[in-house]
């Protein structure tokens, strides 16, 4: 079948992507598989991302994908605190995440926005990194004390070594295996982690007795790959979630994980859209099936 191939050149992958896939809901506390053990759920820090949720900065659009994307829990899963200094890794242009993290860390923590480097005279990644920065600049009481920095060929510099409690990022690592520098986006952020500091990844999970295709080109990324290679730059693996998992997706779709919603891809790139395509059995598969994994960097 074909796949959907990612232009390293243009990086659109890095700058449009990044809010694929999700899953069904289901209850955090059976779905979840820990190396250690799990602490306690915190109530205060739920209620206060509870609260960010339901705050009306947030878009219809965007609020109807907490259901898929499970923000309350994926964070609470992470470990995640008001007060913490968190990094979130590329994103993308809409700030997904960014609408959730930035008012809760903002005034008690601090929230980098690792971007990619600016790339000239490619308008893909100019039009993203400006829609980033105003959605910013148009609400500085929610997002004026966040601070933009850079991870991409050239500048890998997300924050302060040793300054970060926390690095998040969401359905990245196959855009970084594409433009082949996933390595030393790993090594950026154990660099930027405290001792001790956590590591939080969600990423589409492929069909674990597969080879892993280097680039990623489908989308999808085998766990125990992930697994390697994160643990590779020095992190340990302390936890693991199911919280994102979708076990209807089969992950063989013609136009890799971008057959699916909310991408819902039809035709091979730069073609219109294929009226004739039948959507129906994609679209009943929902988003993608995704790990969601929680490292530490070794003290």
């Amino acid at each position: 079948m074909a796949v959907r191939v990612r232009d390293c050149v243009l990086w659109v992958a890095s700058v449009l992507l990044c809010a694929c896939a999700a899953g069904p809901s289901a209850p955090p506390a059976s779905r979840v598989t820990h190396s250690t053990p799990s602490p306690p759920r915190d109530a205060a820090t739920a209620a206060a991302i509870a609260r960010v949720l339901e705050a009306p900065h947030r878009s219809a659009d965007n609020r109807a994908r907490d259901e898929y994307r499970h923000p309350l829990d994926t964070l609470l899963f992470f470990g995640i605190k008001p007060d913490m200094t968190v990094v979130e890794v590329w994103p993308g242009s809409g700030g997904w995440y960014t609408e959730v993290l930035a008012p809760l860390l903002a005034e008690r923590g601090k929230l980098y926005a690792a971007m990619p480097p600016p790339a000239p005279g490619n308008e893909y990644v100019t039009q993203g990194l400006a829609q980033f920065d105003a959605k910013l600049a148009a609400r500085p009481d929610l997002y004026g004390k966040v601070t933009v920095t850079r991870l991409g060929p050239g500048d890998f510099s997300i924050a302060p070594p040793g300054s970060a409690d926390m690095v998040v990022t969401f359905r990245n690592l196959h855009n970084w295996m594409n433009l082949g520098f996933e390595k030393e986006a790993f090594a950026e952020m154990f660099r930027a982690l405290k001792s001790g500091g956590i590591l939080g990844i969600e990423e589409h999970r492929g069909i674990a007795d597969r080879p892993q295709d280097p680039r990623a080109v489908s989308g999808y990324v085998n766990e125990q790959y992930a697994i390697e290679l994160i643990t590779s730059a020095g992190f340990v693996l302390e936890a693991r979630s199911e919280i994102n998992a979708n076990p209807k997706d089969t992950k063989d779709h013609p136009f890799g994980v971008w057959t699916l919603p909310p991408t819902r891809q039809s035709s091979d790139n730069g073609k219109p859209v294929d009226p004739s395509f039948d959507r129906a059995r994609y679209d009943a598969i929902g988003e993608s099936d995704r790990m969601t994994l929680k490292f530490v960097k070794r003290k």
